[in-house]
């Protein structure tokens, strides 16, 4: 009786970690998208060392006038 108890609470407290970690998972999918939508890089840090910066941040073409 005891060792089928065990059991049970073994296998719920599994689920439960299951499900928050896939919480967490989904959560940092969630915001990457969001803070992506936004216009925010993912790093929020300066670029001027990295070596990425290329990635994080590409270099927007300007339209030259031609006069």
């Amino acid at each position: 009786m005891l060792y089928g108890l065990l059991s049970a609470a073994g296998t719920v407290i599994s689920v439960i970690i299951a499900v928050v970690a896939v919480g967490i998972v989904v959560m940092a999918l969630v915001l990457h998208f969001v803070r992506k939508k936004q216009g925010k890089t993912g790093c929020g840090c300066d670029c001027s060392g990295c070596a990425g910066c290329t990635a994080c941040r590409p270099e927007k073409s300007e339209k030259k006038d031609e006069k």
